[in-house]
């Protein structure tokens, strides 16, 4: 049996967040409301996610000789990930994001820096560091190391989960290697060029012959079609703080959904679930909730949908 369920390769973060009651116009001021240290990235808190819902984690990243490098490693090993192979950089500083959040709706407004020096490299990803676990998830940055993970998955018959949020050159040579993929509402209309969401998604599950190929759709929740058609889960409404990190959590959820073998109907309600009670707290990992947690809005919670979504997209009952 590997030793862990889920190895996550890919971006980690340390955040400046602050609250201000509403963004200013541009070239505007407006007072902040404190201002907090808050750890996130998107891998990494998907694999912390995924951690909290009871899996074996391990992630694998870079990160700089700095403070917000130490507070980071010091999130994961409190989280229980293995930490193993994490890359700290000599004389570099780890990914900074600052954060405004607006307190009148929760959105937030990210300005990110990621040093060159934190980029990984194929050469520094090997075979035993994937068939560890039971399935990769990766995001879209260093492109040649994550084509290289992903291969090593594929041809071991493990299942490769990816997040991808924007254009990334030599992705194409990536996306090959993909089991699961749920980008952001953006993506799939970008790589295609097709506008229409459903077109786009039956474009790319077709050209790469992927199990899932689906898109989150913020506060209207998640599309995604597989070899049974569309299934569309509307969102949860919640009284939402902070939507940072939301996306990142629901791509550790669907990963535990997937080990759990469940419909995918329940898969995107779960990570639809999880993403939302995010939100309810400040900070990329503020709000992960428990298994427990999920299932009590998903059986009691009020959700949001999107109505030109909905009515084209029935409810599959396909496992993932």
């Amino acid at each position: 049996m590997p030793d862990f369920d889920i190895v996550g390769i890919g971006l980690n973060a340390t955040d400046t967040v602050i609250k201000v009651p509403h963004f200013p116009a541009y070239g505007g001021k407006v007072s902040f409301h404190g201002e907090l240290t808050s750890v996130g990235g998107q891998v990494a808190s998907a694999v912390v996610a995924s951690a909290a819902l009871g899996l074996r984690a391990k992630y694998i990243g870079a990160v700089g000789d700095d403070e917000r490098g130490r507070l980071q490693l010091e999130s994961l090993r409190a989280a229980g990930i293995d930490i193993e192979h994490v890359r700290v950089r000599t004389n570099c500083g780890t990914q900074t994001a600052f954060i405004v959040i607006d307190e009148s709706t929760g959105e937030r407004t990210v300005f990110w820096s990621r040093p060159e020096g934190l980029k990984l490299t194929p050469e520094e990803i090997t075979p035993d560091q994937i068939l560890c676990a039971r399935l990769l998830h990766i995001d879209g940055h260093d492109t040649p190391a994550m084509e290289h993970a992903a291969r090593i998955a594929q041809s071991h018959q493990i299942p490769v989960t990816v997040d991808v949020d924007t254009i990334y050159a030599g992705f194409d040579r990536v996306l090959p290697h993909v089991d699961y993929l749920i980008a952001s509402s953006e993506f799939p209309s970008r790589w295609t060029g097709i506008e229409d969401p459903f077109e786009a998604l039956q474009d790319i599950r077709a050209r790469f012959n992927m199990k899932l190929a689906g898109m989150t759709l913020g506060a209207h929740g998640a599309l995604a079609l597989t070899g049974e058609g569309f299934s569309y889960s509307p969102a949860f409404v919640v009284n939402c703080i902070d939507t940072t990190g939301a996306g990142d959590v629901f791509h550790g959820a669907f990963c535990y959904s997937v080990l759990q073998q469940m419909p995918i109907a329940e898969a995107l309600d779960f990570a639809n679930a999880m993403a939302a009670l995010n939100c309810t707290a400040a900070g990329a990992r503020g709000g992960i909730a428990t298994l427990r947690d999920a299932q009590h809005l998903i059986a009691t919670g009020q959700r949001r949908s999107q109505p030109e979504i909905a009515n084209r997209a029935p409810l599959a009952k396909a496992a993932v």
